[in-house]
């Protein structure tokens, strides 16, 4: 018996024409995603193989439940055609954005619509086992609870902050005790092919391909977070890097202070522009004695959160609201320097702390003219990503369907 298109997909020792079958059947399915429905004579045009091989793979593919026949159209002169597209419900795939205090996780078809989304669920990130095995847990919980059935499931897309190598699996700054690749530790667990992906990558992804993003090919989408991270496009592509690990932004040392950042080194532009900078500056107006909102039910040993002073300054809270715009000024001095680098037609402001709008977003405007090439920013937009909270899950999602569909 012949093997079904998702047989051949997992099939990674497949050679000569199985091979090449399988894509030229990706070709075809990347056409009905990113172009169009198309007849048998388009598709064969477009894809330059033969009209019988074309009719040859399309059968196939209806055969497996992928693509469906649409019937007769309307044609100019001779026999209608037939138009064949894709069946959305066919094949799905699973994107799960890790946060530092939560978890956000999704479903989606074939044709990018998010089908089930739950967000928000607590979860505390740390490098031990127990939260690799929670980690697990939440996303078995979510597969078990869908009505769909799992063999549906063609992959798992996991975004984790950090030093991340999507290609090998392995992940630097979390989960690190094994020896075994993390990608691969996880799909033992809940039985679906994962990949990994750095997080601000991936929420780079979602809003270049569903997003904000139109013509734009170079962009900077910046994750400005507990941390920050930066997604690169270049000439319309993800840029990873010679080891897979570009976008450490926060890690610029930009700043002469005794501030030891979350890697370990001092200086870094997280220390003075991210949230966990924007939680400590709270803290140490708390203890100056300074006024807000954020103080009036914290005692003195509590803990104060990005999102407390978040909330504060979407309430209007004047201290919150001056902490929130020294950090956005902060954050244009280090994205002048990308700009006087780069010269991006784009620059996105994503993450928790865009979620403040002008409040962060006009402190950085004015850093940008301030410490960039006039003649270099001229060109350059800046925007709050469209996605917000869900670009992460987005992101994930069509990574995992481009990378094993071949589809952007």
């Amino acid at each position: 018996m012949a093997k079904t298109f998702f047989e051949e997909l997992n099939n990674e020792s497949a050679t000569g024409v199985a091979y090449k079958n399988l894509n030229l059947k990706k070709s075809i399915l990347g056409y009905f995603a990113n172009v169009s429905d198309a007849t048998i004579a388009d598709l064969a045009k477009e894809l330059n193989i033969s009209v019988p091989k074309t009719t040859t793979l399309l059968n196939d593919l209806i055969q497996d439940g992928i693509v469906q026949d649409f019937g007769k159209i309307e044609s100019k002169s001779g026999r209608k055609p037939n138009s064949f597209g894709l069946l959305p419900e066919s094949a799905f795939f699973i994107g799960v954005d890790v946060n530092q205090r939560f978890i956000n996780i999704a479903l989606s078809d074939l044709q990018k619509n998010l089908l089930e989304v739950s967000e928000k669920i607590p979860y505390k990130l740390e490098n031990n086992k127990e939260s690799l095995e929670t980690l697990c847990g939440i996303i078995i919980t979510f597969i078990n609870e869908l009505s769909i059935p799992k063999d549906k499931i063609l992959g798992i897309g996991i975004n984790l902050s950090g030093r991340v190598n999507y290609a090998t699996g392995y992940s630097y700054s979390f989960f690190h005790f094994s020896e075994e690749p993390l990608s691969k530790i996880i799909e033992s667990k809940v039985g679906i092919k994962v990949f990994l992906e750095n997080d601000s990558r991936s929420m780079a992804f979602g809003e270049f391909s569903s997003g904000i993003v139109t013509n734009e090919k170079d962009v900077l989408f910046l994750n400005i977070d507990y941390g920050i991270g930066l997604g690169i496009l270049i000439n319309g592509q993800l840029y990873y890097g010679k080891s897979g690990y570009s976008g450490e932004f926060g890690h610029i040392p930009i700043f002469d202070n005794e501030i030891l950042c979350q890697c370990g080194k001092k200086g870094c532009l997280e220390t003075e522009a991210s949230g966990w900078a924007l939680a400590r500056m709270a803290k140490q107006k708390m203890l100056e004695g300074s006024s807000s909102i954020l103080f009036e039910k914290m005692g003195a040993n509590e803990e104060i959160l990005m999102e407390d002073v978040i909330n504060a300054a979407n309430n209007d809270d004047v201290l919150a609201i001056e902490l929130i715009a020294k950090i956005g000024e902060n954050i244009g001095r280090g994205i002048a320097l990308l700009i006087n680098i780069f010269n991006p037609e784009l620059v996105i402001l994503g993450g928790s702390l865009a979620e403040t709008g002008d409040y962060i977003r006009l402190p950085i405007k004015s850093a940008i003219n301030k410490f960039s090439l006039s003649l270099v920013n001229s060109d350059t937009q800046l925007k709050i990503s469209a996605l917000g909270k869900r670009a992460g899950i987005i992101g994930a999602c069509l990574l995992v369907r481009k990378r094993l569909l071949s589809l952007s």
